[in-house]
């Protein structure tokens, strides 16, 4: 297997419930997902669909009230001996977890940098803590290595920077920051969870590009956590279509957009604003996500589902496969299921996408 090809993470079978007030909540139902080295994998879907959570599970990052069913998390690196070293991060102790996982080989990156950043600490020292923690560096060289990671990430007078504190930026800086501070032990997996979410569309911008600039200098793996398809559009390799604890369809970015086979995924995809639509109405999908505290039969999708069959009531989907990467959980791919295709507006809207990525390439 070529280096490229290398899965390094492997999420089987991943079952997650929580404890409430209210009952338990069965919210991550047996999620499968990997991730191979240099790749950028996105995690799709409304909120409350499972993303933050099935990544917060490989993390440690769990609430008290939550326990895991069923599952691995298979995380693959090379340690210090040059030996290859595959460990499940569920069955990690706390410690190792903390002390050997998290910040030096797995870092994440969080929509708010508010909530992130300690307001009392200049961005200098918190830069450094990762360094001191799991590097063991020298003061002089933690400082440098900070600097040189503030003009890594594009802001400029780092060493005047160096000594401010988180209000003293605007929000597009802090969260410049924050990545700086994730990249600060050299991980080799990036977890960005919705990570421009709280910033204006110009400054978003900037940052997905700086994102994808840093993992081609630091030849990074990286996950996105989000719901907004125009980001998915902009830097994945492949992406994970999530609905009610489950991954619906996935496949590369380029099946996803233009060969969806879901109805939740042709749904997410009309719901995206567009100039060129004759449509004066933003699509929005019928209903809401179903309440995990009353596990649905069938197919979790189907009272929303225009094209739900009378199967969906009953069995639950298996995933289809579709072509080597592509894969769907609905019944509508069964051979006996009648033929529906994807709504002719929807066809439209992803022709008018495709030729126009192909006018700029």
């Amino acid at each position: 297997m070529s280096e490229a090809s290398k899965t390094i993470l492997d999420i089987k079978n991943l079952d997650i419930s929580f404890k409430t007030n209210a009952g338990v909540v069965h919210a991550i139902r047996g999620v499968n997902l990997d991730l191979c080295k240099g790749e950028t994998v996105a995690i799709v879907g409304e909120s409350g669909s499972g993303k933050s959570v099935t990544m917060k599970a490989a993390m440690g990052l769990l609430d008290s009230n939550a326990t895991v069913n069923s599952g691995e998390i298979l995380y693959t690196y090379t340690d210090e001996k040059g030996q290859e070293v595959t460990v499940d991060l569920l069955r990690l102790p706390q410690k190792q977890l903390r002390q050997q996982i998290n910040g030096q080989r797995i870092a994440m990156v969080f929509q708010d940098p508010m909530t992130s950043l300690d307001p009392t600490m200049t961005i200098g020292k918190q830069i450094m803590e990762g360094m001191f923690l799991h590097k063991n560096m020298e003061r002089d060289a933690a400082r440098a290595r900070a600097i040189e990671l503030l003009e890594l990430v594009g802001i400029p007078d780092a060493e005047k920077r160096f000594k401010n504190y988180p209000h003293q930026l605007s929000g597009g800086m802090r969260q410049r920051v924050v990545i700086a501070i994730a990249l600060s032990a050299d991980p080799e997996i990036l977890i960005c969870d919705e990570p421009t979410t709280a910033l204006d569309v110009t400054i978003q911008a900037r940052i997905l590009e700086l994102i994808m600039d840093i993992q081609k200098k630091m030849k990074l793996s990286v996950i996105y956590i989000t719901h907004d398809l125009g980001v998915v559009a902009k830097v994945a390799d492949y992406v994970n279509v999530m609905y009610a604890g489950k991954i619906v369809e996935v496949g590369n970015v380029n099946e996803i957009f233009y060969e969806p086979k879901h109805p939740y995924t042709w749904g997410l995809l009309s719901a995206m604003p567009d100039l060129d639509t004759d449509d004066d109405r933003l699509y929005s999908i019928p209903g809401s996500p179903p309440n995990l505290l009353h596990e649905p039969k069938g197919d979790a999708f189907a009272a929303r589902n225009q094209f739900a069959l009378a199967i969906d009531e009953k069995a639950e989907p298996p995933l289809f496969q579709v072509s080597r990467t592509h894969f769907a959980a609905t019944w509508l791919l069964h051979p006996d299921a009648p033929k529906i295709e994807m709504p002719k507006e929807l066809e439209a809207r992803l022709e008018r996408a495709r030729k126009e990525v192909e006018k700029y390439l």
